[in-house]
Parts: structure tokens; sequence; C-alpha cells
């Protein structure tokens, strides 16, 4: 009886080693097969497999349309015909159209007039409303709306409140400090600032998130200390949250720089598209509109435009990079 059960446990080990040697040969062969299909650490090809989604949708929408619209600028092509080459022409034209000189004008107006205002009030903006509770919730989910609104939206809004006829002149009227409608959208200068007004209004909630972020990431012990050292409210934001933000600041400057310079919409939608009276206010990025669309467009005259406008802001991002360094060498 006990050789009889001896055998039969023999037996059942030797049936239970063969599924194990069985699935451990499988187990082998299925990890030759992943190691075969996988990609050598080591390969140069890796890399490039993850960024090609990416160089892909910088060529076909980046770089060709660049390089199309630099040898436009060159030739005499409008919408309907492909044009020939006539050399640096079409930037002879442009520098003696009375059009640029406008368009470059109110653009760099814009700049410096709305580059400050995107810098310092989200920063002021961000260190009122940072911090937790329903209250501050509720203030910096209403601060951010104009963001996420259209510009259509937006510019509807403006046009009935700055119109002859709108709110504001109505209540001036009421009040008895006009006797006569302020031109916010007919007046040359009184649009373009009004359209500024309408650029801040709706970037302080982008930029005042980004400031967000950069409060969270400055040590609270700094406050803490500044407290003790008997700074008040004013003096630990202007010596603990504004050194802390200081390379947020240079981003947003440079941000709020290129937006400025090629501002559109605000100007588009409160002349209707024309530019304001006689096309005093046109823009940039509005005389490219112009000269570049339409069955009348002159592609190629368009296109040097566009190339002047990439110089510019080329340079005003180099020189933005180099103030940044500089600025973080002397911290």
């Amino acid at each position: 009886m006990v050789a009889s059960s001896t055998s039969a446990t023999r037996a059942t080990s030797r049936a239970g080693e063969k599924p194990a040697r069985v699935s451990s040969k499988k187990t082998k062969h299925l990890n030759e097969v992943d190691k075969s299909r996988r990609i050598p650490e080591n390969g140069v090809l890796a890399p490039w497999l993850f960024v090609l989604p990416a160089l892909i949708v910088i060529v076909v929408f980046f770089i060709i349309p660049f390089i199309n619209t630099l040898k436009l600028s060159f030739t005499d092509a409008t919408m309907l015909k492909p044009g020939s080459f006539v050399g640096f022409d079409q930037y002879i034209k442009m520098f003696g159209d009375p059009r640029l000189k406008t368009a470059l004008l109110n653009s760099s107006l814009y700049v410096v007039c709305v580059v400050p205002c995107m810098v310092i009030f989200p920063l002021i903006l961000s260190a009122l409303v940072s911090g937790n509770g329903r209250v501050l919730a509720f203030f910096r989910v209403s601060f951010y709306m104009p963001v996420v609104m259209s510009s259509v939206i937006v510019g509807l809004i403006w046009t009935n409140l700055l119109d002859s006829r709108g709110l504001v002149n109505s209540i001036f009227k009421a009040m008895k400090w006009i006797t006569e409608p302020i031109p916010f959208l007919t007046d040359r200068w009184l649009l373009l600032f009004s359209a500024m007004l309408v650029t801040i209004w709706t970037g302080l909630g982008y930029y005042m998130v980004i400031y967000l972020s950069a409060l969270a990431n400055i040590d609270p012990s700094l406050y803490e200390a500044s407290e003790l050292d008997g700074c008040g409210p004013i003096r630990q934001f202007l010596h603990v949250t504004v050194p802390g933000c200081r390379s947020t600041m240079m981003l947003i400057m440079l941000l709020s720089s290129i937006a400025a310079f090629r501002v559109f919409n605000e100007i588009y939608v409160l002349t209707g598209g024309t530019g304001g009276t006689g096309g005093e206010d046109l823009t940039m990025s509005m005389l490219i509109k112009r000269e570049g669309t339409g069955l009348q467009a002159r592609t190629g005259y368009a296109g040097a435009i566009s190339m002047l406008m990439f110089v510019i802001l080329g340079t005003l991002i180099v020189i933005e990079n180099i103030v940044q360094r500089k600025a973080d060498r002397n911290a």
C-alpha cells in the first residue's frame, strides 16, 4: 500500500511538472518575441518616433507656409495669377506705402500701451484673488470669463457700450458731464485706445492664471519672515511677490508683446472691418488681411508685409531674451 501511494504521488508530481515546463517555455518564447519587437534602447530611431507627430505639424503648418510666403514676397503674384519674379520691387513699394507707416505706428503704440498693463495688472489681480475660499474662487472665475468669450461677443458688448447712443455716453449725458456724445468708435485715437481697453479686459484673466501658478511656487516662509520683520501687504508684494515672479513677468512681457503687435480682432470688430475712418486705425495684421484676401488680393505684396512683420517680431523676441538673461545674471 505504501509503495502504491508513493508511486501515485510521483506520477502526480510528474504530471504537474509537465504543464509547468510547458508554461515556462511559452513565457520564454513570448519574451523573445517581445524583445524582437522592441525598439533598441540605444537606437537612434526611438526618440524621433516620439516627436514625429509634432514635427509633421510644424513642417506642414509652419515651415512650408513660411517658405511659400517668403517666395511670394519676391513675386507680383495675385489671387488669380501665380506671378513672376520681381526681386525686391514689393519691398520697395511697401516702404513707400503710407498705409504701412500708419499700421506700424498703430501696432507699435499698441505694444507700448498694452504690454505694461498686461504685465502689472494681472499680477496685482492674482495677488488679490490667490488663496482658498468660495469668494476668491468666484472672483477668479469671473475675471477669467472674458477669456473664453468669442471675439464677436466681446465686440458686440463693447460696441454697445461705446456707441454714440451706448451705455457710456448715456450715463455721461444723464450726469450732465457731456453735451455731445464722445466719438469712441469714430475718432482715430479714441478708437485705438478703446481697442486697447478691450484687449486688456480680455487678457487680464488669461495672464492672471499664469501668475497664480507662479505665486503657488513661492515659498510661504518668505511671507512669514517678512511679516515678522514688520512688512505690510504692499511691502510683501514689492519685495517678495514681484521678485518671485520675475521670470514669469518676462514671459508674459514676451507673449503680450507678440499678441499686441499682431492685434486684429479688437479693431476689426469695433470698426466693422474698415480699419477706422479712412483706414487710420489699420494695424499690421489688418493690412496683411486687406492685401492678401479677396479677388483683387495682391498676395506677393501681402507676403512682403508678412516678412517685415516676421523680422520685427523676431527682433523683439531676441531683445527681450537678452534683457531676461541680463536680469537673471544680476539677480
